[in-house]
């Protein structure tokens, strides 16, 4: 099966080879593009129906070094990327972040306990945050770039929540576009329920 897959690669969609080993030096944009590449398949097998082939393509995806690079800089160039987990471990130099991503591997990966602090609120009470480890966290990043693609085609196309490229001034416009008009309702209802009354 695994060689089967790995035949299947087109050429040019997998990053692992002729990479320069120099943080600095890697060409971001072409490694983009080539996940970028995967991505659209994924979606188009997903629209297609074809679940089995979308696996297979999430499969190379997660596989391949391009995504596992670009996972390791979006968590080191994250908001959180100097906040350790339980492990303490924290990736600051070049030659760490390539071993991160040499060894962003699902078999036998196991997930370690989320490091729990708290964060003081306005109001003086405190909000818990789990922080992940940044192994864990580059694992996450990993598979979202290829949940992504599903998630997004399969989404209702007005829906705005928690979606990549989407904001609230989004789903603003969209409500005022479609109260814009003129055969728009003066008035906006939620919707009721099954078990409630239905007459008018």
């Amino acid at each position: 099966m695994k060689k089967e897959k790995q035949m299947t690669v087109p050429p040019g969609t997998d990053a692992s080879f002729d990479l320069p080993r120099d943080w600095k030096s890697l060409p971001w944009k072409d490694l983009q593009q080539q996940v970028r590449r995967l991505q659209v398949r994924i979606a188009k097998a997903i629209k297609d129906g074809n679940r089995r082939k979308a696996s297979t393509w999430q499969w190379l995806l997660t596989h391949s070094r391009a995504a596992k690079l670009l996972a390791v800089r979006r968590v080191t160039t994250s908001q959180g990327a100097k906040t350790p987990g339980v492990d303490n471990i924290i990736w600051r130099t070049d030659k760490q972040k390539l071993r991160a991503a040499d060894n962003l591997k699902r078999h036998g990966y196991k997930p370690q306990p989320l490091r729990r602090t708290y964060i003081p609120k306005k109001n003086g009470k405190l909000r818990p945050l789990s922080i992940p480890t940044m192994h864990d966290r580059a694992m996450q990043a990993l598979h979202a770039l290829a949940l992504t693609p599903v998630a997004e085609t399969l989404a209702a196309p007005n829906s705005y929540g928690l979606r990549e490229g989407r904001s609230c001034a989004d789903a603003l416009q969209h409500v005022f576009l479609v109260l814009a008009r003129k055969c728009s309702p003066q008035w906006a209802s939620p919707k009721k329920s099954s078990s409630a009354n239905s007459t008018p």
